[in-house]
């Protein structure tokens, strides 16, 4: 599920100028019967499967190293933000287990895992994609893997504010108008409006950040 996201874009370019490295282990390698089972029914009953302890135990104890900050990617995590991607991004090795089915088995979670994290209040039919968007996320906090750093100093939820609104050439399209503040070469005004337009938007779709 991932070759493909990680060979292409920016997180490809990243690779292959060597600023990060990821590599994507399958936790059924370490299944030790003929089926490569990983999954099993829940004690107690209830709907879905749970992944074993003994798979994910053996794969964690492989791909980590001394110091690596092993993180689950589960809907009951902690929120997923900038500031956490940023954070991350200084880590030297990370191990992301992505969870699968109705989750993994609490022994798991209580002994070999240092941090949960969720990437939204909605599930997914398993945490690959969540691994994905935390590595998109981080990536661009690694020095060079952006053509242009100024790309993290104005966006959305750097300064708790969203993004302000962008325009290209050409100035004027079916009878469309940019706004003339950013035709005026006057770079201050132009910080104002677009400060303007980052609380304005703010206080419409995400009030909780100026909270």
């Amino acid at each position: 599920m991932l070759d493909g996201f990680l060979s292409e874009s920016i997180v490809g370019r990243a690779q292959e100028s060597k600023l990060i490295d990821v590599n994507v282990r399958n936790v059924r390698d370490w299944a030790t019967d003929k089926h490569r089972v990983t999954d099993d029914r829940p004690f107690g009953g209830g709907a879905g499967m749970v992944m074993r302890c003994e798979p994910v135990f053996a794969a964690m104890e492989a791909v980590q190293t001394p110091g690596c900050r092993r993180i689950y990617l589960t809907p009951d995590g902690a929120p997923f933000t900038a500031a956490k991607a940023e954070a991350l991004s200084k880590e030297k090795h990370l191990v992301l287990l992505s969870g699968h089915y109705e989750g993994i088995d609490q022994r798991i979670r209580d002994n070999i895992i240092d941090e949960e994290i969720s990437i939204g209040d909605y599930v997914l039919t398993n945490g690959t994609l969540a691994a994905a968007v935390v590595i998109d996320a981080l990536a661009r906090f690694i020095p060079g893997v952006l053509g242009d750093e100024k790309s993290l100093t104005h966006e959305s939820f750097t300064r708790k504010l969203l993004d302000f609104p962008q325009y290209t050439r050409p100035a004027e399209y079916r009878g469309m108008s940019i706004p003339e503040v950013l035709l005026s070469g006057n770079h201050t005004e132009i910080e104002k409006w677009r400060t303007a337009r980052q609380e304005e938007k703010t206080r419409q779709v995400r009030p909780d950040l100026l909270n």
